[in-house]
């Protein structure tokens, strides 16, 4: 597999199914890799460990009270993460995979470790429509974080290079799937409450989101 950066720092492999398959590899050992998500490059390890997930908090200089979002690949794999109301599975039905992320109650035998979340009584999950991602997430068999792949206060990384550039010595592995789109974080919508309630702005319009469940609450 060739690099597709400089040979310095963590190798940068095109996404193809032996990359895919090595990402997993990694991941699943605890290392932690980055990739090109909906939006901008993310910072993937397994979520179900607590090592792995430290090394992201490590890694990024992250407050360690700022929860994480769990990528996942299946309705099912979230399911396995949290508890979906009605208005939750509509919107996941109508909107995954895709840049919207729902925080929905956390299932009483979740396996995601509880850094993740930081002891919130919700998770937030998403399906990424970015395909490499879901099929680095598919190949690990099981959810994964990624923040964006930059220090923390930092910009958010666009390029495999910007993201070398920052956090090289700290990844095992780099999946470089070009320029990054640049666009709005995923909408965030906190469905873990009596009300679904808009908590970012994001990709997912708030008027599309209210055409599946009804109003939103858009208080702070």
């Amino acid at each position: 597999m060739a690099r597709s950066a400089a040979s310095a720092g963590p190798p940068c492999l095109a996404p193809t199914s032996a990359a895919i398959a090595e990402a997993a590899r990694l991941l699943r050992q605890g290392a932690l890799v980055a990739l090109p998500t909906d939006t901008v490059y993310g910072l993937a390890a397994d979520a179900t460990s607590d090592a792995a997930v430290s090394g992201v908090f490590r890694a990024k200089g992250r407050p360690a009270e700022k929860p994480l979002i769990a990528l996942v690949d299946t309705l099912a794999m979230a399911a396995t993460c949290g508890d979906f109301p009605p208005a939750a599975r509509a919107l996941a039905e109508a909107f995954w995979p895709g840049p919207l992320t729902l925080v929905v109650p956390r299932a009483a035998e979740s396996p995601l470790s509880p850094l993740v979340h930081r002891g919130a009584s919700g998770v937030s999950l998403r399906i990424p429509g970015n395909e490499t991602t879901r099929a680095v997430v598919a190949a690990a068999g099981c959810p994964l974080t990624a923040p964006s792949a930059n220090p923390s206060g930092a910009p958010s990384p666009l390029t495999a290079g910007e993201v070398v550039a920052g956090l090289g010595p700290a990844l095992a592995l780099v999946i470089d799937g070009g320029r990054a789109a640049d666009s709005l974080g995923s909408t965030l919508v906190d469905l873990s409450g009596k009300s679904p309630r808009l908590l970012r702005a994001g990709v997912v319009d708030d008027a599309a989101i209210e055409r599946v469940i009804g109003p939103l609450d858009r208080t702070a």
